[in-house]
């Protein structure tokens, strides 16, 4: 029998997943379990266990992919963003994932997932740097601590709002012009704020322009 077969060549735990995001698409989380998965995989009801402990540690492995998904998807729409266009590009490319992947958008973010898996945990971790690097690279005076935390809510929940209909999704060129418009107005507001023009004051004073 094929599951006898991939179960045989080592491909339960990905058969496993691949059923969990038929089963997210059709009806939502809510509709995740072992069980369930077991059913969909063609499987025995215990198989599933063989890879994953409980619901909670199926959800972080379905989660990791989803964050390696993403994070491709924001590599493709700029691999080092620089330009506040670059950013919102990235920004809309979030964005639009969170779109075309609901289902999967909502379990990643707002599902319990297990704390100890390593696999989700390195999977954020990913998203996390490749953000931070934008704002370290594109505001290096800033706190990048800081403004990076900000620039995730602010796509986070532009995501969000899409989502849940609370702004225009009706096409990719809408969404893309109002993300763009959010982006732009924070990393403007970022780019003249005290700490930057004090630096920048301070190197013109380190620096004072020729009269000649």
């Amino acid at each position: 029998m094929p599951q006898a077969t991939a179960y045989h060549h080592g491909d339960l735990r990905a058969a496993c997943l691949r059923a969990a995001r038929v089963l997210l698409e059709e009806d939502g989380s809510a509709a995740l379990s072992l069980r369930a998965v077991a059913r969909r995989a063609g499987v025995s009801a215990t198989a599933p266990y063989r890879h994953f402990a409980d619901r909670d540690a199926l959800v972080s492995a379905v989660a990791a992919e989803g964050y390696r998904e993403l994070a491709r998807d924001l590599a493709a729409a700029h691999p080092s963003p620089a330009t506040p266009d670059d950013l919102a590009a990235v920004a809309a490319a979030y964005v639009r994932f969170a779109l075309d992947h609901p289902a999967l958008f909502r379990t990643m973010f707002a599902e319990p997932c297990d704390p100890t898996s390593e696999e989700r945990v390195a999977a954020t971790a990913v998203i996390s740097e490749y953000v931070h690097g934008i704002v370290r690279g594109a505001f290096p005076d800033a706190d990048a601590d800081a403004l990076s935390t900000t620039a995730w809510a602010l796509v986070h929940g532009l995501a969000f709002l899409h989502l849940d209909g609370k702004l225009d999704a009706s096409t990719p060129e809408i969404v893309a012009t109002q993300v763009g418009a959010a982006v732009h107005a924070l990393f403007s507001a970022a780019s003249t704020s005290p700490r930057r023009q004090t630096a920048q004051a301070v190197d013109a004073g380190a620096h004072p322009p020729s009269n000649t």
